[in-house]
């Protein structure tokens, strides 16, 4: 029994303590997780992260913090920690593997949402199609089409090409061409056009508008009209525009020509007469 006691003593003094030590890392650690996980909540909510993200992330430190203080924790008690590492390692590569588009598409929403290349609201040409985006999730991204049709694209194509925000900016320049005959006064047309500007009140007048002959077409000489308006203003300066050139140059009988060609005839030398008959011949 002496002997017993004795084991026990020596198993109880060595074991202890490692189990003590085990259950302080272990409380310390959560209380540490949990410390970093609040710091981390408020730094990304003071930098106004999509909140989504912020649970998600969050989340993910934390039981990743957890998962180190639990291997600590063992590997304190003395057991090997590190075939369960590996096991953890292979368990991972697995379910990586199986969610490699869902990962990739989840990436992708993570850098939208920190680097935000637009925003809910904005007007977007990204994966290959265009519209008013109405939501930005962790796997994909939500936009209305201007025929009011709901299309969802997943966050990794939208990352994966050109992504073009026609709002981002507070101005934007109405780009317009105006077709005018060879035969009209072009400084006529350029006085014309110049006051069809100053009479648009969604026209600013800084940046100045540019007006000038751009081409010397088959069938027209081209202007091109390049007022700046502001971002809201952008389709409404456009439509009205258009129809305020119309009008002024039928005000002022300046001629807006359609395609046309110069047909030249070669015909034989007895005339008109010569290519009926032969005509009716063959």
């Amino acid at each position: 029994m002496e002997s017993i006691v004795m084991k026990l003593q020596e198993w109880l003094a060595f074991y202890g303590l490692k189990v003590v030590a085990a259950l302080v890392i272990l409380v310390l650690g959560r209380i540490a997780a949990g410390i970093l996980r609040r710091v981390l909540r408020n730094i990304m909510i003071k930098g106004k992260v999509e909140p989504t993200l912020i649970s998600f992330v969050c989340s993910v430190v934390y039981v990743g913090l957890m998962a180190f203080v639990i291997i600590a924790a063992l590997g304190k008690l003395g057991m090997q920690t590190t075939s369960f590492i590996a096991v953890l390692g292979a368990a991972g590569l697995a379910v990586g593997l199986a969610l490699q588009g869902s990962l990739a598409n989840f990436a992708s929403g993570v850098l939208l949402v920190v680097f935000t290349p637009f925003k809910v609201g904005h007007f977007v040409e990204a994966g290959g199609t265009q519209g008013t985006v109405k939501e930005i999730g962790m796997f994909s991204t939500v936009i209305k089409s201007v025929d009011n049709k709901r299309i969802i694209i997943p966050n990794a194509q939208v990352t994966g090409g050109i992504i073009v925000n026609h709002t981002a900016e507070d101005i934007r320049r109405v780009d317009l061409v105006a077709g005018v005959g060879y035969g009209d006064n072009l400084d006529e047309v350029r006085q014309t056009l110049e006051d069809i500007l100053k009479n648009e009140p969604m026209v600013l007048e800084s940046p100045a508008p540019t007006i000038a002959v751009s081409e010397l077409g088959e069938s027209s000489v081209n202007f091109v009209v390049r007022p700046w308006v502001k971002t809201a203003d952008y389709w409404s300066t456009w439509f009205s525009l258009q129809e305020a050139i119309k009008k002024s140059f039928d005000a002022k009988g300046i001629s807006i020509p359609f395609p046309q060609r110069d047909l030249h005839l070669n015909l034989p030398e007895n005339g008109l007469n010569g290519l009926t008959q032969g005509s009716a011949g063959s």
